[in-house]
């Protein structure tokens, strides 16, 4: 009896969990030619949001926000999945940490 109360919890757990990661608010972010696109992204305020990371350079980069404290490291001609917030509004900055100089771009939270 409890392992058949355990397995009904687990299922329960689950089931949520999976219901509200589909109610994440979702952004797509393209790597192309070591930039951004689009370098800008707005997204509300207090809120978890999840970026999806296409990297269709055929070199990897890596998502990097030291205002966000996010790492991602994208291989090349392939997607990385990113959870960010929730965050204050305000403007926060991201970039490629191997392409620093081109591939840098925003996120702006209202």
């Amino acid at each position: 009896m409890k392992r058949l109360l355990m397995l009904a919890a687990v299922a329960l757990l689950t089931a949520a969990g999976t219901a509200a990661a589909s109610d994440v608010p979702e952004y797509t972010l393209v790597i192309k030619n070591h930039r951004y696109q689009p370098s800008e992204i707005r997204m509300p305020a207090n809120t978890k949001v999840r970026i999806v990371v296409h990297n269709q350079d055929p070199t990897p980069e890596e998502f990097e926000s030291t205002d966000f404290n996010r790492e991602k490291l994208v291989l090349p001609n392939s997607s990385a999945t990113v959870y960010v917030g929730p965050l204050r509004a305000g403007t926060y900055g991201f970039f490629g940490d191997f392409h620093q100089d081109t591939a840098l771009g925003r996120l702006i939270v209202e």
